[in-house]
């Protein structure tokens, strides 16, 4: 939600060395008894407590827990998910993540991301939002391998700045990346690079954030990726349509959203720029309910813990 949060003042950083690593490696299985969470080796403040089945046994929901709740500098998270041959995960998290204000521009908050998916399996990638605190130095990365027959819908929300405490994301920098595989071959690569170079003052209207070209002025910023579909199958377009549908009734009362759909091979794209987080994953998560059904033959079955 974009609740008011309050930045930290004062605080009283511990020396540059005191970061506070974490990883995580998961590994799903199909089993007699359905599909298990046969593999977790985590070190530091990052884990799950198990798997739990809102849908039956053959598909696992797990719920990565980081107490910490943010990165400071130094700080590196590695998250390695691991689909095996048949087996169906979803990936959440609890709670939003964040990325506080770097000590220094050296310093930088790294997080890792690797997700592997095995022949015939399916993982879904769908954590809360990241929060980007101003004079942060975050670096996101995350790699999708695909094997045959895989299939993969992830979703990543970014919010720059607090914008319900009407704070921008002036000064820091952020570089993101998204690369999706597909066996051993790159189908999407997808980056954003925003520093120095491409903020500008609050009253230039030429930076990333701000400009007509880049983010519009709009703080929030999703993607949504799923596939690889049948790129002729005839019922693809009837989903795109259907997508693009859904957009318009979300935008409805809320006219400075902006959403997209488009096809970029097997795959299909889902792009949102506004100001809620809140309004962004109520919006994918229309879009995860209309595409499941279609990609993995599964009706969309919401973790409890988005209940709670």
């Amino acid at each position: 939600m974009n609740a008011a949060i309050q930045p930290p003042e004062n605080v009283q950083y511990a020396p540059a060395s005191a970061s506070w690593n974490a990883y995580l490696k998961l590994r799903f299985a199909k089993r007699q008894r359905g599909v298990r969470l046969v593999g977790s080796e985590h070190e530091g403040p990052l884990y799950v407590q198990k798997a739990f089945y809102p849908e039956g046994d053959d598909c696992a929901h797990c719920y990565l827990l980081h107490p910490p709740g943010g990165l400071v500098t130094g700080d590196q998270l590695t998250i390695s998910i691991q689909a095996e041959p048949a087996s169906r995960a979803l990936i959440t998290t609890p709670g939003a993540g964040r990325v506080y204000k770097a000590r220094d521009r050296q310093g930088v908050q790294t997080q890792t991301i690797h997700l592997q998916v095995d022949e015939q399996a399916s993982l879904e990638w769908m954590p809360l939002e990241t929060i980007l605190f101003p004079n942060s130095q975050a670096r996101l990365n995350t790699r999708i391998d695909l094997a045959d027959q895989a299939k993969v819908i992830a979703w990543d929300i970014t919010c720059f700045g607090l914008p319900a405490n009407r704070i921008e994301f002036s000064e820091g920098s952020v570089r993101q990346s998204l690369q999706v595989w597909v066996k051993g071959r790159i189908q999407l690569n997808e980056r954003l690079v925003i520093d120095s170079g491409t903020l500008a003052s609050e009253n230039n209207d030429t930076s990333l954030l701000k400009s007509k070209a880049g983010f519009c002025s709009r703080p929030v910023h999703g993607l949504l990726i799923a596939g690889p579909f049948e790129q002729e199958a005839p019922e693809l377009v009837g989903l795109i349509n259907q997508l693009r549908e859904l957009k318009v009734r979300q935008r409805e009362g809320q006219s400075s959203d902006l959403v997209s759909v488009t096809q970029i091979g097997a795959f299909l794209s889902v792009r949102y720029l506004g100001w809620c987080t809140e309004s962004a994953r109520t919006y994918f998560t229309g879009v995860w309910q209309i595409l499941r059904p279609c990609l993995l033959d599964r009706k969309a079955v919401s973790p409890r813990i988005w209940a709670t």
